[in-house]
């Protein structure tokens, strides 16, 4: 049996990408927090014409890191500039490899001098924690990882509970909790205000595109906080999201959550692949869609890729310095991050297949959200059918009213290009759980901005999620 992601990796006899494509980890679940809470169509309308509540305490590792040489580690593994990252602001935080390729991304808070929280998904935690443990930083590391699913409907103990209030009704809602005006903040800024008796932590945020908080405290004052933010919250409309509706908010907001980790090869990243178990989500992790690599490296992206080009900074030394430095000399030549809105006619297809027994059945489409993988790649053709592009996250906006996929693109294609996405896997799908029989289908699609959203477009800073200089 493995014992960790090398032995298991080994096992496949270096088919990699075959590994990945077809491991059976079943359907990524958000745990605990209920699915719907009205439905996911209203709770979608609500974050762009009301107001929500998201409850992010469970599908993320918060990763506290404490010490002298807390910002040292931080600063030696991530492409952002340490410089100016004062006590009471949040950076995301964009590690890469030794090769200068993604590992994924996450929000960092520092809470005081020598105290910082890393919250965020697994690859990012992982790389933090290996660094921590091996590098010989003077910090110490609490790990607070991801929710199980809820056993026998008992709730899940965690360290600390984590809210989002947002929407263009948010700011009633909190000034409404705090019982006075409350200063909007510049964007990743971090203060203070009043729920109930409580003093509550905040971060200024705009996750649905208008002006918002993230806020967090001790699991035990939960369901107080949140109480009190709905019975706050009725006058201006405001509703909770579930899980279901809850990461597609990201379609319309454009942030692409979860690229394959670039861990799986190079002679530098050896130690790392013998610290990262065999359950780890690098190891069970599954890749979906119709592009198929001939090597695992085909799926590696670099910053610019992603859109966090203008997150790289050389004033200081960090994994993949070297060669991003070369990536730079031509970072207007990558592929760049876009909206892909699909042809309404086409999805007409793909639903429609479910009641035609006797036609084609095309991978079926889930709502809102589409993705049957951990890492969605689905290749992007142009009218001669050369692939110049990956689409990597994919589902509905019931407030757009489209089928919509964030993807990188060949840095030359302009926006209004149609181009088509192949939407399914190759000679009638993988192993994966995930997937049923059924025929590849190439999808119209017009490239489009990233944030698609007008109103996100309009209210995020330059910089964030865009992947515009700041």
């Amino acid at each position: 049996m493995a014992d960790n992601l090398q032995q298991v990796l080994d096992k496949a006899n270096g088919d990699i990408v075959g590994q990945l494509r077809n491991n059976k980890i079943g359907a990524y679940v958000y745990p605990v927090v209920a699915p719907e809470f009205s439905n996911w169509r209203d709770e979608q309308w609500a974050w762009q014409h009301g107001a929500v509540l998201f409850d992010q305490s469970h599908h993320m590792f918060d990763v506290y890191i404490n010490g002298p040489d807390a910002l040292k580690l931080l600063s030696d593994t991530m492409i952002n500039s340490p410089a100016g990252f004062e006590v009471n602001k949040a950076k995301q935080y964009v590690p890469t490899t030794p090769y200068g390729h993604v590992i994924g991304d996450g929000i960092i808070f520092r809470l005081a001098e020598e105290e910082f929280v890393y919250v965020g998904r697994a690859p990012a935690a992982n790389w933090l924690m290996f660094h921590a443990e091996t590098g010989g930083y003077n910090v110490e590391i609490i790990n607070d990882p991801r929710s199980p699913s809820r056993p026998m409907g008992k709730p899940v103990k965690r360290i600390s509970w984590r809210f989002q209030i947002q929407g263009p009704r948010a700011w009633d809602v909190i000034e409404k909790l705090n019982g006075e005006t409350l200063e909007k903040l510049k964007f990743f800024n971090m203060s203070s205000m009043k729920i109930g008796d409580k003093t509550i932590r905040t971060l200024r945020h705009g996750m649905a595109g208008s002006p918002g908080l993230e806020i967090w405290g001790s699991y035990e004052e939960q369901e107080y906080v949140r109480d009190e933010i709905l019975k706050a919250g009725e006058e201006f409309g405001l509703i909770p999201v579930g899980s279901r509706a809850y990461p597609s908010n990201t379609l319309e907001s454009g942030w692409i959550p979860s690229p394959l980790p670039a861990i799986y090869t190079g002679e530098k990243l050896a130690d790392y692949r013998k610290w990262l178990g065999a359950d780890s989500y690098e190891a069970t992790g599954s890749i979906g869609g119709s592009f198929v690599g001939k090597t695992i490296e085909d799926y590696y992206l670099n910053p610019w890729e992603l859109g966090y080009g203008p997150f790289v900074k050389f004033d200081h030394d960090f994994h993949g310095a070297d060669a991003l430095k070369q990536v730079a000399e031509n970072k207007d030549e990558q592929r760049k991050k876009v909206t892909l809105e699909w042809s309404a006619d086409d999805m007409k297809k793909i639903v429609g297949s479910m009641f035609d027994p006797e036609g084609e059945q095309y991978k079926f489409f889930d709502l809102p959200l589409a993705n049957y993988a951990n890492s969605n790649y689905d290749k992007v053709v142009d009218a001669a059918g050369n692939t110049v592009g990956l689409s990597m996250f994919t589902g509905y906006s019931w407030n757009e009213k489209k089928a919509l996929s964030l993807a990188t693109i060949d840095h030359e294609i302009p926006l209004g290009t149609e181009l088509e996405v192949v939407w399914g896997e190759e000679n009638g799908g993988t192993e994966k759980t995930t997937v049923e029989p059924h025929k590849q289908l190439n999808v119209k699609a017009i490239v489009s901005p990233v944030p698609y959203s007008k109103m996100a477009g309009e209210t995020y800073q330059a910089g964030w999620r865009s992947g515009r200089k700041g």
